[in-house]
């Protein structure tokens, strides 16, 4: 199992989700993706990406602020 950790604040919609995207394509079953955005629809995004890939989000995390930190199970 492996645990990958993204810093994609700053970046706005779309981009969180191109770089979880990209990131998701090395990834293998039972890996773990962590990913904190500050993009006001990320977790709605991030709701989304994972229910029409059949991924599990495991939490979302208020930051404080607009920072949301998701952790996502391949």
């Amino acid at each position: 199992m492996t645990m990958i950790r993204l810093d994609l604040c700053g970046l706005r919609c779309p981009q969180p989700i191109f770089k979880i995207a990209l990131a998701s394509a090395d990834l293998t079953p039972g890996d773990i993706l962590e990913v904190t955005a500050d993009c006001h629809s990320f977790e709605m995004d991030v709701r989304t990406w994972c229910r029409r890939l059949k991924k599990t989000l495991l939490f979302v995390r208020d930051e404080g602020g607009s920072r949301k930190t998701v952790r996502i199970a391949f």
